[in-house]
């Protein structure tokens, strides 16, 4: 196994002059601060005394949220009630050394607290401000709750997930949080670069739909010049066939997919049915599609007779696309994510370790690393109200 290149210590860190408070709760605001940690921003995280609902939240391990450790990592666990007016300055001065404030509150709540964006860019004209909520800042929908959930459904996403006959489907996790919070980091980042060229700090305004939406890629066009809405087509594609799931001999399952015409070629001369690549339907993605039924049923027939190895063998030494379907254990165990190591045993207090997805992209000279987990409540509030830097 190769040896992994950890993120140097100090401040040869790619972010390790980045100051960043966050006061978002559960998981899209403080998903995007924990990528900022990951590449060495100094992170607080601000709690209410009750703590983040996030600690509350998902599988724990003798009373330890397994969540938190992951979506919190790299951070320095402060508890402020930012309610309470006795704690005004205190927050002002620590937002006074800080290069970024992350929140996901409903809009209007630091106002009410007397934290407005223009109050904070008044003691620190370098802040950026990046706010993460349902439907934004503005619009009619502004000051509704807002969750991840809502915005899968609202995307367009749910309406197109699912079998053809079935429900519309949601994801299982939080899809839409985690889209959401890449697209803060990002906005974040781009704000920080900014910030050298226009000598001060702004406000990002990221709505958890619109960056679902924006993951949905070209649906909107496709509706606006064709009038063609998505369909729910289970594990198919409406742009390219063959792509499906199918099952093998011993009861495992794998996908299939051939979104080029090279690769469909493979795939049915593979399972005994060449005559189909001289079909005129064949020579492009939308035809395969027209004919999906009976290129599932060749495929399916033909993986049905073989267990799942003895599939994925066949598939690559044709030079075609399989792969099969994980499960987490199975996702483990796999010697090519070892290999790159995908996951990581992260060092805990309250744990010892804890195992996490590592890194989820890597820099030549600068790469990121996960030092420790999400911390114990209020862990660091000393340390960091009284300038310590542990």
């Amino acid at each position: 196994m190769p040896e992994e290149k950890m993120m140097p210590e100090g401040s040869s860190a790619p972010l390790a002059d980045v100051k960043v408070i966050d006061v978002g709760t559960l998981l899209a605001a403080p998903f995007a601060a924990a990528i900022l940690g990951d590449f060495g921003a100094e992170v607080i995280k601000i709690e209410q005394p009750s703590g983040d609902p996030l600690r509350r939240y998902g599988h724990q391990y003798d009373g330890v949220p397994l969540l938190w450790k992951v979506v919190n990592r790299n951070k320095k666990s402060v508890v402020l009630d930012l309610k309470d007016p006795g704690n005004h300055d205190t927050f002002i001065d620590l937002v006074a050394g800080a290069d970024v404030l992350i929140e996901n509150f409903r809009p209007g709540t630091l106002e009410r607290w007397g934290f407005s964006p223009t109050k904070l860019q008044e003691t620190n004209q370098q802040l950026v401000v990046t706010r993460v909520t349902g439907f934004g800042q503005d619009g009619p929908y502004a000051r509704r709750p807002g969750f991840g959930t809502l915005a899968e459904a609202m995307s367009g996403l749910a309406a197109m997930s699912g079998e053809r006959d079935g429900p519309p489907l949601l994801p299982s996790f939080p899809l839409a949080d985690a889209l959401a919070g890449m697209q803060a980091a990002c906005a974040t980042l781009i704000a920080l670069h900014a910030r050298r060229r226009i000598g001060r700090g702004q406000v990002a305004d990221v709505a958890i739909t619109e960056a679902m939406i924006a993951a949905m890629g070209a649906q909107v066009t496709a509706y606006e010049k064709l009038g063609v809405k998505p369909r729910r087509v289970g594990s198919s594609s409406d742009n390219n066939a063959p792509r499906n799931v199918y099952r093998c001999a011993d009861g495992r399952w794998v996908a299939v997919s051939a979104p080029a015409q090279s690769v469909a070629e493979r795939v049915v001369r593979l399972v005994g049915r060449p005559e189909l690549t001289d079909e005129p339907w064949f020579a492009s993605g939308r035809g395969r599609v027209s004919h999906r039924d009976l290129l599932d049923n060749a495929i399916g027939q033909w993986i049905g007779r073989f267990r799942r190895d003895e599939v994925i063998d066949a598939f690559e030494e044709a030079g075609a696309a399989v792969a099969p379907i994980y499960e987490v254990d199975d996702v483990l165990d796999d010697p090519h994510f070892q290999a790159r190591q995908a996951t990581v045993h992260v060092p805990d207090s309250e744990l010892d370790t804890v195992c996490m997805p590592n890194v989820a992209f890597r820099l030549s000279e600068t790469p990121g690393s996960i030092r420790w987990a999400g911390p114990r409540l209020g862990e660091h509030t000393d340390d960091v109200l009284n300038g310590e830097h542990p």
